[in-house]
């Protein structure tokens, strides 16, 4: 028993450490800025370079410990700390590290900055400092305010974009922007009477209605099984013979009323009483006080 309980601990624990490994295999760069001297500011109300990382995942994720480097030689150049709540990522959700060589200002400040005019190569490392999860190479040819995104957030093709027309940039949002849900919009224009929604609603709410029925009806067999097996028991009738017993024995409603009303009268049971009434006259001494004469107003003569 005890060696079961051990080996179920050791699985447990692998399949942990598989979940959290595969979740900071999910953690991507997201967006780079370079040069910024009109976009975002950070916490101090300053303007400086920036990497947004994007948590691709259906899961919250922890990335403190996490490395985040501009040198492959140098692969555990900015550790994340460990403590500091905001490091962990909602599900689908961005954070943004700023590049201004001051890791002194907060976890989100890196202690390194970013080179105008040059390609800067972005790694991010797990926590051994030797996988790479997630690495990219920002050109040299990206402007000042230029941003250096995926096309998605966390897939598709890198692209620069400069906040005009559609290209927007974008640091702790979605890289696309979306005013509407493409399928309810699609769903719209094949129902625009709206016929199919009704049919869909009713459909639903009497399947929950069949279910819930189904759900007690089955909830009362259980009960009435647990209860026919309870007094089998109390009777000493043998499993074996519980066909035979339920085949000959009905207790219906009917049986167990006249068995209570037999056992009332049976209980309440009492000696027949004499029928002879006597009737005493009872003498008391007459008293003012009880006369009812007095209480009565005397007419005048």
């Amino acid at each position: 028993m005890k060696k079961n309980i051990f080996l179920l601990i050791i699985a447990l624990f692998c399949c942990a450490a598989a979940v959290n490994g595969q979740g900071r295999a999910a953690l991507r760069i997201n967006e780079v800025m370079v040069v910024n001297d009109s976009n975002a500011v950070d916490d101090f109300g300053h303007r400086h370079a920036w990497i947004e990382l994007f948590n691709s995942n259906h899961a919250p994720m922890e990335i403190s410990s996490v490395f985040i480097t501009n040198d492959p030689q140098n692969p555990r150049k900015y550790p994340v700390p460990l403590g500091d709540v905001n490091t962990r990522i909602p599900k689908r959700q961005h954070v943004v590290f700023w590049a201004d060589g001051m890791p002194s200002r907060g976890t989100f400040h890196l202690n390194f900055l970013l080179e105008e005019g040059k390609d800067n190569w972005i790694g991010v490392y797990d926590a051994n400092g030797i996988t790479l999860i997630d690495s990219v190479t920002v050109p040299a040819s990206l402007g000042r305010n230029q941003s250096y995104a995926r096309s998605e957030d966390g897939a598709g093709v890198w692209q620069i974009r400069d906040d005009h027309g559609e290209n927007y940039i974008t640091p702790s949002s979605n890289n696309v922007i979306r005013d509407q849900n493409d399928k309810i919009a699609l769903f719209k224009a094949r129902d625009a009477n709206g016929f199919a929604m009704t049919i869909m609603a009713m459909c639903i709410v009497f399947s929950a209605l069949l279910c819930l029925c189904l759900a007690f009806l089955a909830i009362s067999k259980i009960g009435a099984s647990i209860a026919r097996r309870n007094k089998m028991e109390a009777q000493g009738i043998a499993a074996d013979d519980a066909t035979a017993h339920a085949a000959t024995g009905h207790d219906t409603g009917e049986e167990i009323a006249a068995i209570a009303m037999a056992l009332r009268d049976h209980f309440d049971a009492h000696d027949q009483e004499s029928t002879i009434l006597t009737i005493n006259k009872v003498r008391r001494s007459y008293s003012p006080w009880s006369s009812k004469i007095y209480g009565m107003r005397q007419l005048p003569k």
